[in-house]
């Protein structure tokens, strides 16, 4: 399977480690991941957004392990907030959880389902 980076030089370009749109070719396998929740299997939920953010990240990591995949496989995230106050956080565990990968990405301030929960993370893979 082959990912490119689609960013059109005819829209605003893309800033802060996404792209504007995904292009996949040559794929066999497609993953739909639902929003996952800042919980362990044991049902702890941390109290700070820092850590309830990089347990989001670790359960789709979890989920695209099970399914012979990686944080490469992505080619689209939506990540809802509960407040833009953890924008900027967010965006830097976004990022340092993904490294060089860019997938597409919308991130939307809204409420969420269980109050204790400050994100929930939803994506789309590929392979």
């Amino acid at each position: 399977m082959k990912l490119t980076e689609v960013n059109s030089d005819q829209a605003p370009s893309a800033e802060g480690g996404y792209s504007q749109a995904m292009l996949t070719q040559g794929m066999t396998n497609l993953l739909f991941i639902s929003g996952q929740i800042p919980e362990t299997k044991e049902g702890d939920i941390p109290s700070d957004f820092e850590s309830q953010c990089r347990l989001v990240w670790a359960n789709i990591l979890a989920q695209l392990h099970a399914a012979q995949m990686g944080a490469a496989n992505l080619l689209k995230v939506t990540i809802f907030l509960s407040s833009r106050e953890y924008a900027d956080l967010n965006s830097r565990v976004r990022q340092e959880v993904l490294g060089k990968n860019s997938p597409a990405l919308t991130v939307i301030i809204t409420g969420i389902f269980d109050e204790r929960w400050l994100l929930e993370i939803d994506a789309i893979a590929a392979s």
